[in-house]
């Protein structure tokens, strides 16, 4: 992965990720945390450990005593004793790793910065939410900042034709429309969150189009699993309507999700770019 496109960073996070720094004891959001689930690297999303190897140690700091195969690179740290570990994927700092202390039969512990860390729990806790507002590049990105997204992907729904291509979708005869399936954690934001955040970043007022790209499948619509949803999205575009605008945003029951080619997934993140018709903004209390 290009270091354009690593994740962006508070300073604290900098201080102990780039600058080797430590947070202090018992202080992690994940020391005293059990949850079902793996741990991915803050800064690149590669990951790292599974829940199943993390045990309390007393240290103040999440233990693991084992990690994913070919996740980390250890090398000596700079005060000559200890043995740093690193996220393999981008260099981030971790923490450290200990051997021979006889806590687990594994007889090893890594010693790592809650900080360091984005926990993220079994599918089973997981759910999806779909949104079309436009092109699906722009409504990927804003998503994928959001606190509490697993995942946002690009990807076609609405229409007739299985397993359409892009071609397809912009020739208008297949009904579909780009449409981002967003995985998050319930326990963390919710649908109502979500939704409100979607008709922050695109035009909900436009009918057939999105900004300059103009077109049945860059139509607005929330696509809902269940009656709550519903009456969600409902509720919010009420909200909006005594505001004063004039929604066209359509509700439309879940269909079969197809995702889009390979190279539509993380467009603006790998082009360095930011999106060209999609903006942030504030349309809720």
């Amino acid at each position: 992965m290009n270091q354009d496109n690593y994740n962006e960073l508070t300073p604290e996070e900098e201080r102990v990720i780039i600058h080797k720094g430590t947070e202090a004891p018992f202080s992690g959001e994940y020391y005293n945390f059990f949850e079902n689930g793996y741990y991915r690297c803050k800064r690149c999303d590669a990951p790292l450990f599974r829940s199943e190897d993390k045990f309390h140690s007393g240290s103040g700091w999440p233990s693991f005593d084992d990690a994913i195969e070919g996740a980390l690179i250890q090398k000596t740290d700079a005060d000559g004793r200890r043995t740093e570990i690193l996220c393999a994927n981008c260099g981030a700092h971790l923490g450290h790793v200990f051997v021979g202390e006889d806590m687990t039969e594994k007889n090893t512990r890594h010693c790592v910065n809650s900080i360091s860390l984005v926990f993220v729990p079994e599918e089973s806790q997981l759910k999806n939410a779909y949104f079309a507002g436009g092109c699906f590049w722009g409504v990927e990105y804003h998503f994928e900042k959001k606190d509490g997204v697993i995942s946002a992907v690009s990807g076609y729904m609405g229409g007739s034709r299985e397993n359409p291509s892009y071609h397809d979708v912009c020739a208008g005869n297949t009904g579909h429309l780009e449409t981002v399936r967003v995985t998050y954690n319930p326990s963390k934001v919710s649908f109502e969150e979500l939704t409100k955040l979607f008709f922050e970043i695109h035009d909900p007022t436009q009918e057939g189009r999105q900004g300059p790209d103009v077109g049945e499948q860059y139509s607005s619509a929330v696509f809902y699993e269940n009656d709550e949803e519903k009456k969600i999205v409902g509720k919010l575009i009420g909200i909006l309507e005594e505001k004063g605008y004039n929604i066209a945003t359509a509700l439309i029951p879940v269909s079969e999700f197809w995702e889009a080619e390979d190279y539509h997934q993380d467009y603006y993140r790998n082009k360095g770019e930011q999106p060209y018709c999609h903006s942030y903004i504030k349309r809720f209390d």
